[in-house]
């Protein structure tokens, strides 16, 4: 069993926010990506979506891509519908060798508006709860089929935010709607990932690895504030610089054959957050916790 090390250029610049880091180039995340000693990156809004474009400029940088978002609107959509919307995505993925996909339905999201509590995130009624599932069900099997695995991302002020709500996803989903697990956005919703990772080992295919300042969480929630304001204040960095238990984690993963990527995607304001030397200190703690819990770690 192996995992491969990688990361999300939220490190260097942000899609939810793109003020932030919005000068700094594509080459600089790359490079800086492979310096801190990273084997892949997933998507960001700055990368080329054409695969004959995309392939060479990290193969000059000896990466690979380990996934990228997508938004669904299933809500509106019809199963059919996504298909055709997914396709492009899908293919880039598939013609670069990522065999998992970063999904996440964003009907009324608030992740992205800065003046929307996390308190207001949007839950699914029963009626839609019926309408979503089907729909999903359909998109997943045939993303599957195409040689890619859907990795549904629980992420704050989305539709699938808190442990019951990833719970109810995974009883009433089929086997190919798989889960990503997102270390950071579970401790914000109250989850714990330990115990997520021992439910639904067999369901895991990517795990995001996103650390929490419990100080600036906990502050986030007194004062009712929004993703974004946690983001710029501090609420999320790199593995080990917080409170999450990685070791504990990886035990879970290596106990379960878990053999996909491990990805540091810690958004912080560069300006304040050096994104080279967090990315450095989320590479070595993640080897070290990887070492710690017998996790083999691959190029």
């Amino acid at each position: 069993m192996s995992v491969r090390l990688g990361i999300n250029p939220l490190t260097w610049t942000n899609d939810d926010m793109p003020s932030l880091g919005g000068d700094t180039p594509l080459e600089t995340c790359l490079s800086e990506g492979k310096q801190a000693g990273f084997s892949g990156f997933e998507l960001g809004h700055k990368f080329p979506r054409d695969p004959e474009v995309l392939g060479p400029i990290l193969d000059n940088h000896g990466l690979s891509l380990v996934s990228g978002w997508y938004s669904s609107e299933l809500l509106t959509r019809t199963a059919e519908e996504e298909i055709e919307a997914i396709k492009p995505h899908l293919h880039l993925l598939k013609s670069l060798g990522a065999t998992a996909m970063v999904f996440c339905e964003v009907s009324r999201c608030v992740h992205g508006r800065r003046d929307v509590p996390l308190s207001h995130s949007p839950t699914l009624s029963e009626e839609e709860w019926q309408t979503f599932i089907p729909r999903l069900n359909r998109v997943a099997d045939y993303c599957q089929a195409q040689g890619v695995t859907i990795a549904y991302h629980h992420h704050l002020g989305t539709l699938i935010e808190t442990p019951e709500e990833i719970d109810r996803l995974m009883a009433e989903t089929t086997p190919s709607v798989g889960l990503l697990l997102d270390s950071g956005h579970l401790v914000g919703a109250g989850g714990d990932p330990v115990a997520a990772q021992k439910q639904y080992a067999e369901r895991i295919k990517h795990v995001h690895c996103k650390d929490i300042r419990k100080e600036v969480l906990e502050d986030l929630r007194n004062r009712d504030l929004s993703f974004l304001e946690g983001v710029l204040g501090g609420m999320f960095t790199v593995p080990g610089d917080g409170f999450i238990d990685y070791v504990s984690l990886f035990k879970g993963l290596r106990d379960s054959d878990y053999q996909g990527w491990l990805v540091v995607e810690a958004e912080q304001d560069p300006a304040v957050a050096h994104p080279l030397t967090y990315a450095r200190l989320g590479h070595d703690n993640l080897q070290r916790f990887c070492d710690e819990a017998g996790l083999r770690v691959t190029q």
